[in-house]
């Protein structure tokens, strides 16, 4: 069993730190609201530290499941900031979906503290998280990643090595490009079967078991049918992750151009009021068009 610290505690962080404490984990925890930081120890044991340096200190992993690259740099760096109580030695592991820039920078620092970093983007939304059922992208050392791979074990189905640091963002953007792709496809198909009068579970049921089938089809149809967007990861933050890879896409000149234009896809949803709505909310934008 290891001593660990998880920074970040939303619909993500929060599961994942729980199952850290499940697995006989010694955890401590950090959260920008405090509140919640208490919370999660009154559930799960452990201790809340006020600042990132104070539930870092004396950990051998420390975790991290914030929002942008800014959130990151603040729970890294300075005095207050989980490098400075972090030994030499121990490892971060960062779950974040932020860009491979950033990890690198932040690589580079903890480097300098005699701390390993391994990036670990995950793939399996909240769900994923309170079920332990997480997909794990991670860039390191072969050495560090066989060190965290077993403690990841306590929330992940599947984890696996990609390559050097920064490589588990790039293999997340990837993951993001598609599902991108996927969802809209399935949201104009759904938005088809509606307007030609079709009956959309019955088309579901036809096509799910051939080449048009997907994780999104499956988990999603009814919901997109049903008009109701409220089941999964929210379009603001999809947005953010789409612009992290349009972005590198143009660093390493890799052309995007259905990922550009979903996207655009996106900031209409956002104008209509569905920031908060799930990723499949791209059907809603049809049906308004369609209207």
């Amino acid at each position: 069993m290891a001593s660990l610290a998880f920074l970040g505690l939303g619909v993500m962080g929060g599961p994942m730190a729980g199952h850290l404490a499940s697995a006989g984990h010694d955890v401590a925890v950090y959260n920008r609201t405090k509140a919640k930081a208490d919370q999660w120890v009154e559930a799960h044991g452990g201790r809340a530290g006020d600042t990132p340096r104070a539930a870092a200190e004396g950990a051998d992993m420390v975790m991290a499941c914030v929002g942008n690259d800014d959130d990151l740099r603040s729970v890294c760096l300075g005095e207050d900031g989980a490098f400075a109580g972090m030994g030499a030695g121990s490892v971060f592991v960062d779950h974040t979906t932020v860009s491979a820039e950033v990890t690198r920078e932040l690589a580079a620092a903890a480097a300098e503290h005699g701390i390993a970093y391994v990036d670990a983007p995950v793939s399996g939304g909240q769900a994923g998280a309170e079920n332990g059922q997480l997909v794990i992208m991670c860039g390191g050392t072969a050495a560090d990643y066989q060190r965290v791979e077993p403690v990841m074990a306590a929330y992940a189905k599947l984890s696996k090595l990609m390559g050097e640091v920064g490589a588990g963002q790039l293999t997340k953007m990837v993951n993001q490009i598609c599902i991108a792709g996927l969802l809209q496809g399935l949201s104009e198909g759904m938005a088809f079967a509606q307007k030609a009068g079709l009956d959309g579970e019955a088309v579901v049921d036809v096509i799910q078991g051939g080449a048009a089938g997907s994780w999104q089809m499956v988990n999603r149809h009814k919901t997109m049918l049903a008009g109701k967007y409220e089941h999964g990861f929210a379009v603001d933050w999809m947005r953010k992750d789409l612009g992290i890879c349009l972005k590198e896409g143009e660093n390493i000149g890799a052309p995007l151009p259905g990922t550009a234009l979903i996207d655009q896809f996106y900031k209409d949803v956002q104008a209509m009021g569905g920031g908060r709505w799930d990723t499949s909310s791209l059907m809603a934008r049809l049906v308004k068009l369609a209207q």
